[in-house]
């Protein structure tokens, strides 16, 4: 635990929250400032700042948890879609360096935007990319 991790605090019950479940490597909880209704963060007890720090086995247990919610969240409030959010490093909008997931349902005419203007993968580019992984 991180000593001035406000999620570390959360995680570990030390300030308190509204749980909608908790585990001994877990707690989800309701987010203040909602996407929409239901928004829900899975917070992992132990502090990790973001995915690539985070260990594999918890990321496992992680999305698991992640299904087992958004399945919870989607029946319990009709809603029409479930948004999986997770950020890493400022630049991809991530404001608590403490791993987490948002779990955001979505319904029907929404407005919530969690979506981009998808751009062209190009013959260089997609060489570029692809020389990564080999």
């Amino acid at each position: 635990m991180e000593t001035n991790c406000i999620f570390c605090k959360i995680a570990n019950g030390e300030i308190p929250a509204a749980t909608i479940y908790e585990d001994e490597e877990f707690r989800a909880i309701l987010d203040l400032g909602p996407a929409s209704k239901g928004h829900a963060l899975i917070l992992p007890k132990q502090h990790a700042a973001n995915l690539f720090e985070l260990p594999d086995e918890t990321a496992g247990k992680a999305m698991i948890l992640a299904k087992k919610l958004a399945g919870q969240l989607k029946d319990g409030l009709q809603a029409d879609g479930i948004n999986l959010v997770q950020n890493n490093g400022e630049a991809a909008g991530q404001t608590v360096f403490h791993f987490h997931m948002h779990l955001i349902p979505r319904y029907s005419g929404d407005t919530v935007n969690v979506t981009w203007k998808p751009g062209t993968l190009t013959e260089q580019d997609k060489k570029d990319i692809m020389k990564i992984f080999k």
